[in-house]
């Protein structure tokens, strides 16, 4: 694996990192889409392909990101995942925002830039 990234480089890969993590908690969505829907109706079926396709799709990516990215970094980001639940949450089934998801969602955060930044 190269290491000799440069900055310029690392911020690409990371920032392809956390598109591919906002896609990956698309899954969460679709899943719940498909857990109100009759069982094996249309609908169903639907929600559920585009749960397997969006795993089949991270699958693929997080394979070449890892080429790139220290494992330690990369599974850091994952925690981001969190923050995008709860947006997802918000926007798209009107849930509501309390406080301690919001210092959750910062805690993760702020680890997540400690490890990356030790990273360097």
């Amino acid at each position: 694996m190269k290491n000799d990234l440069s900055v310029k480089g690392k911020t690409i890969y990371i920032l392809a990192l956390h598109i591919l993590l906002a896609v990956f908690s698309l899954s969460g969505v679709c899943a719940k889409m498909a857990s109100q829907q009759d069982f094996l109706s249309f609908w169903f079926i639907f929600w559920y392909g585009l749960v397997i396709l969006d795993l089949g799709i991270y699958a693929i990516v997080w394979q070449q990101i890892i080429k790139h990215l220290p494992l330690v970094t990369a599974y850091a980001n994952k925690a981001v995942g969190i923050a995008w639940g709860i947006i997802w949450g918000l926007v798209i089934f009107g849930e509501q925002l309390k406080w301690n998801m919001l210092v959750g969602a910062l805690i993760v955060i702020v680890g997540v830039i400690v490890v990356v930044r030790a990273d360097e």
